[in-house]
């Protein structure tokens, strides 16, 4: 149970007009270079919404690591630049920006056309598309929520939502919930760690180096997996199926998932 002091501390934090900024930048008076300095620099001349900005570039491009933007966020909120509320409020709200134009890249991106480059890719074959689809309409809105917490997936995981056309309020709303937790943690973090603030970002970085590892020997397992079989395939001659027949498979499975769907909607109404 939060202690009353801790407790009146945040409370004091979420609703405390920031002070005005000394004449000398954060990022000059916290020696703060790179990234970090550029990010504290964005974040004083825009003020809560340059943080958001920042989280949504984040979700566009995964190398500008939310684990420094978003303690820096809740540093910056520390000194007096905005008020916690406006911290998380704004990452939220880049969080969820930035989700949803990848979601409508992958939308505008299509199952066709996806199925079409991977048909000329080497290793990769569209049954693992296939596959992969069969997957998400098990366990999409999972997906959707624990994927926002984990590194280099964040971003990712919106694009197959918009190929699948997952449901923009369902989309929208796990999103928001995973994007709030995540970022709740680290711009936390950085208000109360203050200038040690890269503390929140080396234990994150542990847990990204970890996700990165077993990324790398997934997928380094699964190309020679994948080189054995397809040499196996040639030598038994096996007839490759086409683009259409696959795609005519999935969409035989969409519209049968979809009769279940209504027969259970109707059942309910019957018993109701």
């Amino acid at each position: 149970m939060a202690s009353p002091t801790l407790t009146s501390t945040v409370a004091t934090a979420l609703t405390t007009t920031p002070a005005a900024l000394p004449a000398q930048s954060v990022s000059e008076e916290s020696g703060l270079t790179g990234i970090a300095g550029w990010a504290v620099d964005v974040m004083e001349a825009i003020g809560a919404p340059g943080a958001g900005l920042l989280v949504a570039l984040e979700n566009l491009f995964p190398p500008l690591p939310s684990e420094i933007i978003l303690p820096l966020a809740g540093f910056t909120a520390a000194q007096g630049g905005f008020t916690l509320w406006e911290a998380l409020f704004w990452t939220t709200l880049g969080s969820i920006v930035g989700a949803i134009a990848l979601y409508w890249l992958g939308a505008a991106l299509g199952r066709r056309r996806l199925y079409l480059i991977v048909d000329k890719m080497p290793l990769v074959d569209i049954h693992d598309v296939e596959r992969t689809e069969d997957w998400f309409d098990k366990y999409g809105p999972y997906t959707i929520f624990f994927g926002r917490m984990i590194p280099l997936f964040r971003s990712l995981i919106s694009i197959p939502a918009g190929i699948e056309r997952m449901q923009i309020g369902m989309f929208v709303g796990l999103s928001l919930l995973g994007s709030l937790i995540w970022n709740t943690i680290f711009v936390l973090a950085g208000w109360f760690l203050g200038s040690q603030w890269h503390i929140a970002e080396q234990y994150a970085g542990v847990f990204s180096n970890v996700v990165y590892v077993a990324v790398v020997v997934f997928v380094l397992w699964w190309v020679i997996k994948r080189i054995i079989r397809n040499r196996k395939g040639l030598a038994d001659g096996a007839r490759k199926e086409t683009v259409d027949e696959v795609l005519a498979r999935r969409d035989a499975k969409v519209a049968a998932r979809a009769q279940q769907v209504a027969e259970r909607k109707a059942a309910r109404r019957r018993r109701g």
